[in-house]
């Protein structure tokens, strides 16, 4: 198997701002909520990506604990993050995207605190969307089809 993996995923937009998303076998829909102009059926996509990061720590935390000896009885991982509407209604300058993102583990396990700080600073360093979040990426609009 390559090294470098391709996922792929689509967002085919609904009624109003309804979104159904899908990769591989699966569907998500993502929606607004009604404050927002939408009809609440989904998380939005900004809830999304923080549900997305906890998924992606929870799941390196599952692989990885054994490793470091550490034994998982719950895991669980809370996020929030800063977002300026500003940004995202051109009321503003401010960037439209998160400005700041906070995630708390809560971490049930009878392992030694040493060994859980030092799993949880590898833990940090191997999610894939907690990097792609923390460092730039290369994102470019691959092309444009007009259908008729």
């Amino acid at each position: 198997m390559a090294a470098v993996n391709t996922f792929k995923a689509t967002a085919h937009l609904q009624d109003g701002v309804k979104v159904k998303t899908s990769s591989r076998q699966f569907e998500l829909t993502i929606d607004e909520p009604k404050s927002l102009g939408g009809t609440d059926t989904g998380m939005n996509p900004v809830e999304a990506l923080l549900a997305a990061l906890g998924a992606c720590q929870a799941i390196v935390g599952r692989v990885y604990a054994p490793k470091f000896g550490v034994k998982l009885d719950d895991f669980r991982v809370e996020i929030e993050g800063d977002l300026d509407l500003d940004g995202f209604f051109n009321k503003s300058d401010v960037r439209p995207g998160y400005s700041d993102i906070r995630y708390t583990f809560h971490i049930k396990t009878d392992s030694a605190k040493e060994k859980v700080e030092e799993f949880v600073q590898f833990l940090e360093s191997k999610c894939p969307v907690g990097d792609t979040i923390a460092n730039p990426v290369n994102l470019k609009l691959a092309g444009i089809i007009i259908e008729n």
